[in-house]
């Protein structure tokens, strides 16, 4: 297969010849103040562990800190973020895909300060797309590149396309919770991360949520960071935890996000600090919306599933 690093280069070439618009290498050569776009991907090992959820929120306390958010959706099968608030989108990600909407055309706002890309079961055909579908499908990630923070919400698990987002991000963060399931495949997900993901300065973070008590939190943390790092040569962040709390339950039947619902609730006190922990740890230089494109369309990552 070509480098799809190479033809994106050539038809952003071929476009600012046109329209004087930027090259995707002066892209990675921006000052660092230029290049602000963070990616931030959730995921987990296993489902039910509370990831939407949280991605969602984080969204919101990221705006409510005056950044540009958007959350994209890209949960295979199961898009519930717009459930979380309550919307229903007309469209979503498979018509950008399929060249029948522009990206602009199928953001969503809503009514917590961030902006939605709805997903569909559709979006696992990215990585079937032929050129031309690519390339256009890359021109409209680039319209993304005036927002602070995308929020990548993956289908828990791992397949092809949860290893592309995770290898194309800045930061991966990883969500667990203190039941002996969850902590075996938050474990299975890393060590395929480690095996799968080449050549590449992963960041990952984890977060156990559902926790009793501050302790219990920092147990689960510390057994998988030790066991990470001794048996997979990988480091792995503890951000904290996010307490077992009523108020979250309550705020998803009410189709509200926690973070709103209960701003006092010791959830979202949790995920405010957790937020403000994040956003203190530096980016690398080659961050942004123009390094995500390219990992994400790259053969940087090895593919179990060819």
């Amino acid at each position: 297969m070509e480098d799809q690093a190479e033809n994106l280069r050539a038809l952003m070439k071929e476009k600012s010849n046109q329209q004087n618009e930027p090259l995707v290498n002066e892209i990675d050569t921006t000052p660092k103040s230029m290049r602000k776009t963070r990616i931030i991907t959730v995921t987990s090992g296993k489902g039910g562990v509370g990831k939407t959820n949280i991605a969602t929120n984080m969204g919101i306390a990221y705006a409510q800190m005056g950044k540009k958010v958007i959350v994209i959706d890209a949960d295979l099968g199961m898009a519930n973020v717009n459930v979380m608030m309550n919307l229903i989108p007309q469209y979503n990600l498979y018509h950008v895909m399929r060249k029948q909407k522009r990206m602009s055309e199928i953001i969503l706002d809503t009514d917590y300060g961030i902006k939605l890309i709805a997903g569909a079961s559709g979006f696992s055909k990215i990585a079937n797309m032929n050129e031309d579908e690519r390339n256009s499908f890359i021109n409209e990630l680039y319209t993304l590149s005036n927002t602070d923070i995308i929020i990548i919400d993956t289908s828990a698990g791992v397949s092809r396309n949860v290893l592309g987002f995770v290898a194309a991000a800045d930061e991966v963060v990883i969500i667990t919770t203190p039941e002996p399931t969850s902590i075996t495949d938050a474990y299975g997900i890393i060590k395929i991360i480690a095996t799968e993901v080449d050549n590449l300065n992963i960041n990952l973070k984890m977060i156990v949520n559902r926790v009793g008590s501050a302790l219990e939190g920092k147990r689960v943390a510390e057994r998988m960071i030790q066991i990470a790092g001794q048996f997979l040569n990988l480091k792995v962040e503890y951000l904290g935890f996010i307490y077992e709390d009523p108020s979250v339950q309550q705020s998803v039947l009410k189709q509200k996000p926690f973070i709103i619902n209960d701003p006092r609730s010791k959830a979202s006190v949790c995920l405010k600090h957790i937020v403000s922990r994040i956003e203190k740890t530096e980016l690398l230089d080659n961050e942004g919306i123009g390094r995500f494109i390219k990992k994400l369309f790259s053969r940087e990552w090895n593919d179990p599933y060819q």
